[in-house]
């Protein structure tokens, strides 16, 4: 997201803003500015030179396709992390809701850590073993997977047991 700068009337302060914000605040006021229409044409104009390049560029296409398809598994981690109740935030208060937020972001984040180390574990081993292991692959990579999660059992965190071990558990073969 783009910022914006604002200068106040008499210059006396500067501050940034996004640019969601103000022209969010612009089109508040009830009598629409120059200035307001002004940016929004002008985003008119960048977003129809963004979908005729799209259009014509099948490069562009298969990276912003690239990209959704990554964003889509990221979004169907968390639904699968979040699976109680269908996936609905069932709490009254926002603080409890924020705290519910929250959790669910740890908890993917950390899938998505588990599964970047060993990810990285496994290309490690491919490639000793003389495999090769091209760039233009990795871009095919994504640690947002889930299939190996088993979301319904129950799990135990021993600490002190874990505080010992050195490094990662070993790749399955």
């Amino acid at each position: 997201m783009r910022a914006v700068s604002v200068l106040c009337q008499k210059g006396l302060w500067q501050s940034t803003v996004t640019a969601s914000l103000f022209m969010s605040k612009l089109q508040a006021y009830p009598r629409q500015n120059q200035l307001t229409k002004l940016l929004q044409e002008y985003g008119r104009l960048i977003k129809t030179i963004f979908i005729l390049r799209y259009l014509e560029d099948e490069a562009l296409r298969r990276r912003v396709h690239a990209q959704r398809n990554k964003g889509e598994a990221l979004h169907q981690l968390r639904k699968c992390l979040f699976f109680v109740r269908d996936g609905t935030v069932t709490q009254k208060y926002e603080e409890e809701q924020n705290n519910q937020a929250a959790c669910l972001n740890i908890l993917t984040n950390a899938v998505i850590v588990w599964n970047t180390v060993y990810m990285q574990a496994a290309l490690e081993a491919l490639g000793e073993e003389g495999y090769p292991v091209r760039e233009e692959d990795l871009g095919h990579l994504s640690p947002a997977r889930f299939a190996h999660i088993y979301r319904y059992g129950r799990y135990h965190f021993d600490l002190d047991a874990a505080r010992p071990r050195q490094g990662r558990r070993s790749l399955r073969r």
